[in-house]
């Protein structure tokens, strides 16, 4: 999973339009991450064909995208191999230093 889809499912742990996810994606990465439109609109299209998010709410100028049971499966998988990757570097980061 890359980043900017890991960090717009965080985003959605309630349903979110577009624009909210980048708003909320920034501020959880203490504005590390910008998504620009083109990328957060072209992730959104992906995972919602696989499934993995829905639209909420369709209004005339936002669409809200929610989380569905697959996606929150695949984020708890993610979150995992993210802990044992934080895990490990923790662990071997004094052997490179």
């Amino acid at each position: 999973m890359t980043e900017t889809a890991f960090y717009i499912l965080l985003s959605l742990t309630k349903p979110r339009h577009g624009y909210g996810i980048i708003k909320h994606v920034e501020e959880i990465s203490n504005g590390r991450i910008r998504l620009g439109s083109g990328t957060i609109y072209g992730t959104l299209t992906k995972m919602q064909a696989d499934g993995v998010i829905t639209v909420f709410s369709d209004g005339e100028r936002k669409t809200v995208y929610e989380i569905t049971d697959h996606g929150k499966q695949l984020i708890l998988h993610e979150i995992t191999r993210v802990k044992e990757l934080h895990h490990n570097a923790i662990k071997y980061e004094g052997d490179f230093l």
